[in-house]
């Protein structure tokens, strides 16, 4: 039953861990607009199939690579492996659904020492072993061997992502229409051939689809087939140059995103496939034994070569392309690294950090202190090859992250390190890899300036961050999973196996209102047309401050009936609202940019709108924290005081729906009204701050609450300032419209 299990979760795995790792090999053609969706997707489709095929040799590091299989029961390995598929899931599910690119080896190795780890612990225990008979059990050596080649390759895909690129960008600089005729078919050839290279001579070694003896033959004629290589392709991609509008460039990011999606399958099928596969040869194994009892029958069959047959192969290479396709989750990963990586402003993922800011200013200090030692001539030269072009701003540029040049060393360098890995029998990562080449790379082409390397260096350490995270979690995840099983038996299997699947469910749906969100915010940013621009920005003016005005009422009530939970889920949806006003503040110079030469009067008022609405929105997060903060911290209240706070709280209502009455018809006549019904609110909460500072010299006690109520009506008395010139802003964004209008007409 296990086994079938194993097969069931092989399959689960393949589709959450496509979803993870998709970003390896997609996200330098779909930023660089290579080419269609479609065209992208049957390349790395294509690549997979083959890769998959390539996979053989790395199947024995799920059998041996880190534990010594010749210590361990039948029964005892099926729980080890049990563990770790069930751990894999659930963590790549996870970091799925955060939309963040994790490990899939990482997870894979330190699931398999956590559960190697539990099951070695309680047969140690068992025996009256000590502590030291632990290298018995665990394949130490190899282990932090592969553990080492893994945070290895950080640095590595870091330094020589960054380094080629500074070198790639100096020959061909950002005018790639003018040196691409001098520098195109060199750097195809170069290109192609690596990668030939590396896949084709590292990779075949140990495949189920190439000989002894045609290995051997490639072994043996290595030089020619490179030097050969080398011209053929060089020449060809100059002759397509000269003669044809074929791009170089977008050829090379294709035969890239081929070779990267194959270098991935062949290294990584491992991750998904490996552990199933070595649980199916040990049943086979015990069967073949004649025993009945599991716990008898030691695997020492796993340290044995063992082919996998072709067929699981190609049937994992389709379960993988196959997801590729349909998986939601795959582009939310990609998105990260895109976002990371573009040339271009725009709103950031990610806040800013002491760490990232630390990092910047050591940062300039440094290219500061160069900038003085380096001579003049050397720097003007230097400028002129880096220097930006304005077209790249163009509208017909503005979709593209990067150009082809960055998305070509992304793709070589990244199938190169990634190969050569697979060649040694490395199990490196391959988002380690691509992730850090594309942030290398990214930093060579002054994609992170000073106005978004904060976020982008926070972005950075946060999915390094995820990274040691995994590790620690995994190994822990997968210790504790099989204890449990390990105990537990039958029971505890299906108890886990229904939770896997209700969490995979849950998160699925989560991912997906997550998603239709974020498509619903993209059509927003994505308008062209001014007009379209106060459309929705009508639209989120009244949705705003029905929300400010919901959450308002209900932050004073919720406060005079001391009801700590629903403050709580208060002030998180008024956090939300708050992010959301910033993102719409963030995208102002994006949004202005729809603006004609003769709408800059228009434009001035909308950027007035977007900073009343953005201060009422922190207001209101103020008096809902200061609220949530006194009942959280078990303050008193003073309960005369509260039913005035709920009398004061109504006649605020009555304000704001005459506020949204105004807004919905457009009816700015009766803003005078609003003024005044303004000012006797202002009158009111003058009033009953007095009267707390009366009570408060009467009493000489209530402190805090009078420091509550006296902070939370300051700021009602702001937000209702905020408000009003809201709707004169409001009133003059139309006026504007409509002196534009008779503009027009003339």
């Amino acid at each position: 039953m296990i086994v079938a299990v194993l097969f069931f979760l092989a399959i689960s795995d393949l589709i959450v861990g496509v979803s993870n790792d998709a970003v390896n090999f997609l996200n330098s053609a779909i930023g660089s607009r290579a080419a269609s969706f479609r065209v992208i997707i049957l390349i790395a489709a294509i690549g997979v199939i083959i890769g998959a095929s390539f996979s053989n040799g790395m199947m024995e590091v799920a059998r041996k690579g880190v534990f010594h299989p010749s210590q361990f029961s039948f029964d005892e390995i099926m729980v080890l492996f049990l563990a770790v598929m069930m751990t894999d899931i659930l963590l790549l599910d996870f970091f799925n659904t955060m939309g963040l690119p994790t490990s899939t080896t990482v997870s894979i190795v330190f699931e398999l020492l956590g559960a190697s780890v539990a099951v070695a612990l309680y047969k140690i225990r068992a025996a009256g072993e000590g502590a030291e008979s632990m290298v018995n059990y665990i394949n130490t050596d190899r282990a932090l061997g592969i553990i080492a080649g893994i945070f290895l390759s950080v640095i590595i895909a870091f330094t020589v992502g960054m380094i080629v690129q500074w070198l790639v960008r100096l020959a061909f600089t950002f005018r790639v229409g003018k040196t691409l005729k001098y520098w195109g078919g060199l750097w195809g050839g170069i290109s192609i051939t690596a990668i030939f290279y590396f896949l084709l001579i590292k990779g075949a070694k140990g495949s189920t689809l190439v000989t002894d003896e045609a290995h051997a033959f490639i072994v043996t004629n290595t030089g020619s087939i490179l030097l050969v290589s080398l011209i053929a392709f060089t020449i060809i991609f100059q002759l397509l140059l000269l003669f044809s509008r074929f791009s170089v460039l977008k050829i090379t990011v294709l035969i890239g995103t081929f070779a990267l999606a194959m270098a991935f399958a062949g290294n990584d099928l491992v991750n998904f496939i490996g552990v199933p596969l070595a649980g199916y040869e040990s049943f086979k194994a015990f069967a073949a034994s004649g025993m009945s009892d599991p716990s008898g029958f030691f695997m020492s069959a796993l340290a044995k070569p063992v082919n996998t047959p072709i067929y699981f192969l190609i049937a994992a290479g389709l379960i993988m392309v196959i997801t590729l396709r349909l998986s939601r989750k795959a582009k939310s990963v990609t998105a990260t690294t895109i976002d990371l990586s573009r040339q271009g402003e725009g709103s950031e993922r990610f806040q800013s950090t002491l760490l990232a800011r630390f990092l910047v200013r050591r940062s300039v200090e440094i290219s500061t202190f160069f900038d003085r030692i380096i001579p003049g001539r050397i720097k003007r030269i230097l400028k002129s090859r880096f220097a930006q072009e304005e077209e790249q701003g163009k509208a017909n540029e503005e979709s593209l992250a990067f150009d082809l040049v960055r998305a070509s060393v992304n793709l070589v360098v990244a199938s190169i390190l990634i190969a050569f890995g697979t060649s040694l029998k490395l199990p490196l990562s391959t988002t380690y890899v691509t992730f850090m080449v594309a942030m290398g790379t990214s930093l060579s082409d002054g994609a992170w300036g000073r106005e978004s390397a904060v976020y982008r260096i926070t972005g950075v350490l946060t999915v390094v961050g995820g990274w040691f995270f995994t590790a620690f979690s995994a190994f822990s995840a997968s210790f504790i999973i099989a204890t449990i099983i390990y105990f537990g038996k039958l029971p505890v299997i299906l108890v886990m196996i229904a939770l896997a699947i209700f969490v995979v469910f849950r998160t699925h749906a989560l991912h997906r209102k997550r998603v239709a969100l974020a498509d619903k915010k993209k059509e927003a940013s994505s308008v062209t047309e001014s007009v379209q621009v106060l459309n929705n920005c009508e639209q989120e003016v009244k949705s705003s401050v029905i929300q400010i005005s919901k959450l308002l009422f209900l932050a004073y009530h919720s406060f005079s009936q001391e009801h700590r939970n629903e403050l709580k889920s208060i002030r998180k949806q008024s956090k939300k609202l708050n992010k959301s006003i910033d993102e719409i503040k963030e995208g102002l110079p994006g949004t202005l940019k729809t603006f004609k030469e003769n709408e800059i009067e228009t434009g001035h008022h909308y950027v007035l709108l977007v900073d009343h609405l953005k201060e009422s929105s922190n207001s209101l997060y103020h008096i809902i924290r200061t609220a949530y903060n006194h009942i959280n911290n078990n303050h008193p209240l003073d309960k005369e005081q509260s039913k005035e706070l709920l009398r004061f709280n109504e006649q605020v209502s009555e304000f704001f729906n005459f506020t949204l009455t105004l807004l919905q018809k457009q009816d700015y006549e009766k803003l005078d009204e609003l003024v005044g019904k303004r000012d006797d609110m202002i009158s009111l909460i003058n009033t009953i701050i007095r009267n707390r500072i009366k009570i408060l010299k009467k009493k000489q006690k209530g402190t805090k609450v009078s420091m509550t109520y006296i902070e939370m009506l300051t700021e009602t008395k702001t937000l209702l300032l905020q408000i009003v010139e809201l709707l004169r802003s409001s009133k003059e964004l139309n006026a504007s419209i409509q002196r534009k209008a008779v503009g027009d007409l003339k």
